[in-house]
């Protein structure tokens, strides 16, 4: 497969930055509003934004259960920041009623890192990206408390993962959609060609 097709989740959050990036590591990407249009994909990014309100709509527009789906396919799935969250299995500090599709055997926990005026940029070394640190992006991150024996750990900053791995579900507390390097969604298009 030499151009895959990747949808982006387009119900909240930062959904053009991740069509831009895709493109740019040479996927077709479009965004995903609809059930039907989970069908014919070959991966799916669930961007960052706001955990609770993407929870919340994906139980309003009837995606919760085709997402739900669609990560125990085993197609690959890769989460940023509040996808993240939504493919944690248990998390803390998450409202009584939020939901989250599973898929990583891990506990997060929500805005870990501080509020909105403590977000910050670091440099971030990610095991499978060549070339050096990557810049991570953290707007009110989630760091990853604990993970199951399957689940691989890629990144660590100041003694915190934020970054994991488990199969073909790919998950990230920053956004690396938010800066002009691509590598980590080149990455992610290479685990979809290798998952074809």
């Amino acid at each position: 497969m030499s151009t895959p097709t990747i949808g982006v989740l387009a119900l909240q959050g930062d959904v053009r930055e991740h069509l831009t990036a895709l493109a740019t590591a040479d996927a077709l990407a479009r965004p995903v509003r609809r059930p039907e249009e989970l069908d014919d994909l070959d991966g799916l990014v669930i961007p960052g934004g706001e955990s609770t309100t993407m929870s919340k709509l994906a139980v309003v527009f009837g995606m919760l259960g085709p997402l739900r789906e669609f990560v125990r396919s085993g197609k690959p799935v890769y989460g940023t920041c509040a996808g993240m969250i939504m493919l944690a299995d248990k998390l803390l500090d998450g409202r009584a009623d939020q939901e989250t599709l599973g898929g990583i055997d891990m506990i997060v926990r929500r805005n870990a890192f501080g509020r909105q005026n403590e977000s910050f940029e670091a440099a971030v070394e990610v095991a499978g990206i060549a070339g050096g640190a990557v810049q991570g992006v953290f707007i009110r991150a989630p760091w990853v408390e604990s993970t199951g024996a399957a689940v691989e750990v890629l990144a660590s900053y100041d003694g915190h993962t934020v970054a994991v791995r488990q199969g073909n579900v790919l998950a990230t507390s920053f956004h690396p959609e938010l800066t002009g390097d691509h590598r980590v969604h080149a990455y992610f298009v290479d685990m979809v060609r290798a998952g074809a």
